[in-house]
């Protein structure tokens, strides 16, 4: 096997950096008919509509758009839609998961499709120790030429001493964080090399935006952002011009009761998500099992909520 190695000025990291500074960073939905299967042309205009409100990054084929629900050909379509509608306007970073064999497959096909970088989600089941979650790394970059962004999440959690060790691997440039373990994260950041790129990826990030950047990692991705740019980006332009007043309000009178919502059932993270992307004729359809749609009664609650947020921030429902 042979590593790539990475220049750490790169362009893709550069673009990353300045877009981390300008914006959200988006998490597209994956829109799939009523009978379950793919749906290129609404992946399409999802992604045209996300790219349209000026998000820093593009991350489709992710938690979000449902990546562990995809074959390898539904998702060779879902990168190639995202790449060709940011056209090069923003970095498109494509996840891959389960173990770095099939993560591998993955890889190449988001390569061929022209993707900026690669979002490593969490393998699959089983709990590794610190060697192993580094050696899942280790294969992975050796296989493509494409820079990776670790995710802590679920089992998957990097001692400093191991974060060290990822950062020299040639083109790991990052770490998302999805345990919102503050504490840990601040050792992390304290441990990195200069340059190395954070990104705060907890559920509802904007819940901790605040409490992320006092430990130095202010980029987070809006899942609320693939329903609701106006909310999204109006909370994000709040905390840049310190308007905290303004913030506190958003997260009183919507993200918190948002996040309560979410709470009520597993997998409403994304389900919720889709359903209000609808809400919005938003052409994305259903989620695949093992999620399930929201409730009735949820999704009155979710309707009244919707109306709320962007009432808050002056847009039309």
């Amino acid at each position: 096997m042979t590593r790539v190695s990475l220049d750490t000025d790169s362009d893709t990291i550069r673009r990353l950096r300045d877009g981390m500074t300008r914006g959200v960073l988006s998490f597209p939905l994956t829109s799939f008919h009523d009978d379950g299967s793919l749906d290129p042309d609404g992946c399409r205009a999802h992604v045209a509509a996300q790219l349209a409100t000026e998000p820093g990054a593009v991350f489709p084929a992710c938690g979000t758009g449902e990546f562990f629900s995809l074959d390898e050909d539904e998702y060779r379509v879902v990168v190639t839609a995202a790449v060709e509608e940011a056209g090069g306007r923003v970095p498109v970073v494509a996840g891959v998961g389960y173990g770095w064999a099939q993560a591998a497959r993955f890889a190449r096909i988001a390569e061929e499709a022209g993707a900026d970088a690669l979002l490593v989600l969490p393998h699959y089941l089983v709990a590794a120790p610190q060697d192993g979650l580094v050696a899942q790394l280790e294969q992975l970059a050796a296989r493509t030429r494409l820079p990776l962004i670790a995710y802590q999440r679920g089992q998957v959690t990097f001692t400093a001493d191991s974060l060290r060790r990822i950062a020299r691997i040639p083109g790991v440039i990052g770490l998302k964080d999805g345990h919102s373990d503050l504490d840990r994260l601040q050792r992390l950041t304290l441990a990195a090399p200069e340059g190395f790129l954070f990104f705060n990826g907890a559920s509802t990030a904007e819940i901790q935006a605040r409490a992320y950047a006092t430990v130095g990692v202010p980029a987070y991705s809006s899942a609320v952002h693939a329903f609701a740019p106006e909310i999204a980006n109006a909370f994000f332009a709040a905390l840049r011009d310190g308007d905290h007043g303004f913030a506190d309000k958003l997260l009183r009178d919507f993200y918190v009761p948002l996040v309560e919502l979410r709470d009520r059932v597993p997998g409403y993270a994304v389900s919720l998500v889709k359903a209000a992307a609808r809400l919005r004729d938003r052409p994305v359809g259903p989620v695949r099992a093992p999620l399930t749609d929201p409730s009735p009664g949820d999704l009155a609650e979710l309707r009244a909520l919707l109306v709320t947020g962007l009432d808050l921030v002056g847009a039309a429902p």
